[in-house]
């Protein structure tokens, strides 16, 4: 029987190319490895890799929207505040306290 292969990773790289979005096969096929073993093995660094990328995406999205990214502003609007292109009719038809008729 053959000694299982020995495989050089390091668990930072494969954090970075997890933080970067690659999948698990493409950092295996990086690793001359199996997507199996890399997910099998190394899963604390996929999950904190991947966590680490979804946190730099915020980053640069709420830099974009301070500096003015009319787009960016209200797809955060939306995905952090609830908020929504649909106007609400559900209450009454009263003036506002503040509008002058």
């Amino acid at each position: 029987m053959a000694r299982p292969k020995v495989y050089d990773i390091n668990g930072e790289e494969v954090l970075k190319l997890a933080s970067y979005g690659c999948t698990n096969k493409e950092i295996a096929d990086f690793h001359g490895c199996s997507a199996d073993l890399i997910e099998k093995s190394y899963s604390e660094y996929l999950i904190k890799g991947r966590s680490k990328g979804k946190i730099r995406l915020r980053q640069l999205q709420l830099k974009a929207a301070e500096n003015g990214s009319a787009a960016i502003l209200i797809w955060l609007g939306k995905q952090m505040l609830g908020q929504t292109d649909q106007a609400d009719t559900s209450e009454s038809e009263q003036p506002l306290p503040w509008s002058y008729d």
